[in-house]
């Protein structure tokens, strides 16, 4: 993610001093939202996607950030003078892996994620810098993800690589997600029918096998028709709609255009020719061309008379050079 390369990133990342001068003290704080297992007994029908576990509830951006001020006010009173201090809820390119670590919270595991012995790594992190002088945690020193490699074995997309690096550039949360323009063609039947987000690697893991209880904060509880969305009806959903049914949730972040063109290539992948009148009727009506390009693929991918039928069609007036070159790579 290059917005995290440039000078004024790297600078804030090497020193809190840099958001608050005064900082004495980083407090990394974790947060629990609900474990896949969760809905393990509600299996997904067919024709439906795969929203990754944090996203199920109110976005965290929402939430957070509040019960962070409560802590400050609470700190005031333990420190017996009023404070400075700067929340920070993934808003600012701290290094806060590397903080929880040295907080005693877990360790980085192989996947990146931070993993405590009592949880797993189900949990949202954000932390308080702070000019109070706080009793440093003791660093979590042991690496127990010992020789187990399932979380590198499970990545559809092969993106955790040796060293505890991860290549967003092949991770299916950064191209559900961050990523804004076209997902490469040679990841896009590795997705499966993720449209948000990814939870294998974690899934993947011992410890949540072991240790992640289902349930997690009220906040992030599943909302009705998020966990698994109905593919076909969302490719109908319009602006309005796809504001109001994702008010409030992560899932906005991606836009309407990125959602739909991950709920474009999920149907692709899934290969249900039920799904075909819905593509063709996106095909046709849907006015983002990013959208249309992988409406195209997908159809490409089911490949029966309709499909091809209506690619055909569209060939003849589509005027978008990247959904006409779509549209002819899935006609080949």
């Amino acid at each position: 993610m290059t917005y995290l390369s440039d000078e004024r990133s790297r600078l804030l990342r090497a020193d809190p001093r840099k958001i608050l001068s005064e900082c004495k003290s980083v407090l990394v704080l974790g947060i629990r939202y609900p474990s896949p297992t969760l809905l393990s007994n509600e299996p997904p029908g067919g024709g439906t996607g795969q929203v990754a576990a944090y996203a199920w509830g109110t976005d965290y951006h929402l939430v957070i950030p509040a019960r962070l001020e409560d802590f400050t006010i609470h700190l005031q009173k333990v420190a017996g003078r009023p404070v400075k201090s700067v929340c920070i809820t993934d808003s600012s390119p701290l290094l806060e892996h590397d903080y929880g670590w040295q907080a005693g919270l877990g360790w980085i595991a192989k996947n990146t994620c931070l993993i405590s012995p009592k949880i797993g790594s189900y949990f949202f992190l954000a932390e308080i810098l702070t000019d109070v002088d706080l009793e440093p945690s003791l660093s979590f020193n042991a690496d127990r993800c010992g020789t187990c490699s399932r979380c590198i074995q499970a990545c559809p997309t092969g993106c955790i690589l040796p060293g505890r690096i991860l290549d967003a550039r092949r991770c299916i949360s950064y191209l559900t997600i961050e990523n804004k323009g076209e997902i490469p063609l040679e990841l896009r039947t590795l997705l499966g029918s993720r449209v948000f987000g990814c939870d294998v690697c974690q899934e993947a893991c011992p410890w949540n096998c072991r240790y992640a209880t289902p349930d997690g904060d009220p906040a992030f509880a599943p909302r009705a028709g998020i966990p698994h969305p109905d593919l076909r009806m969302e490719l109908h959903l319009d602006e309005s709609a796809f504001n109001q049914k994702f008010q409030n949730s992560p899932i906005k972040r991606t836009k309407r255009r990125g959602y739909l063109r991950n709920v474009a290539i999920a149907l692709g992948n899934q290969k249900d020719p039920q799904a075909v009148p819905d593509l063709v009727w996106a095909l046709k009506n849907e006015s983002e061309p990013l959208i249309r390009g992988h409406v195209a693929w997908a159809l490409g991918q089911i490949g029966n008379f309709d499909a091809r039928r209506a690619l055909a069609k569209a060939n003849l007036y589509e005027n978008d050079e990247t959904v006409i070159v779509e549209i002819e790579r899935a006609l080949l």
